[in-house]
């Protein structure tokens, strides 16, 4: 019998999202969808630097007590390459973490199950580790921005 691999994850940068007030589009039967603009931001670590290209979106659908993420975007890298991101996911926290939120408190990353997984395109060579692999995100909220910090699944 053969040894089954366990997951591990490296760290390669993290993403520091800019966006704008969330805008309410419907309803349904069972959800709610807003969308909230991406305006800006930074990416910085060991794998990756540039900017968060503006005009990008978060559409998301809250469903219950559980969010449903699905934002797509572009990064610059520092040398003028572009990557197309397509990040999905899931937010939810326990009620008393979502009043300390809401009331301007911050929150920590074991408080709030913010989880992403990541989709990345480009024909830019130095990146195309980028859409080789799989990667997973773990998000906190700050004012003003999304902060995820994106690691590659080996």
């Amino acid at each position: 019998m053969s040894t089954l691999l366990e997951p591990s994850l490296e760290y390669v940068f993290e993403l520091r999202v800019a966006v704008d007030d969330a805008v309410r589009i419907g309803s349904g039967d069972r959800d709610d969808l807003h969308f909230t603009p991406i305006t800006g931001g930074t990416v910085s670590g060991p794998r990756l630097e540039g900017d968060v290209v503006p005009g990008g979106g978060d559409w998301w659908t809250l469903r219950g007590s559980t969010v449903q993420l699905d934002a797509h975007y572009l990064v610059r890298a520092t040398d003028g390459a572009t990557i197309d991101v397509v990040n999905r996911g899931y937010w939810r926290a326990e009620p008393e973490v979502e009043e300390r939120l809401f009331a301007g408190g911050s929150v920590s990353e074991e408080e709030l199950y913010y989880r992403t997984a990541f989709v990345f395109q480009t024909s830019a060579e130095p990146y195309r580790w980028l859409a080789e692999s799989q990667f997973v995100g773990m998000a906190r909220p700050e004012p003003g921005l999304v902060c995820i910090r994106v690691f590659r699944l080996r």
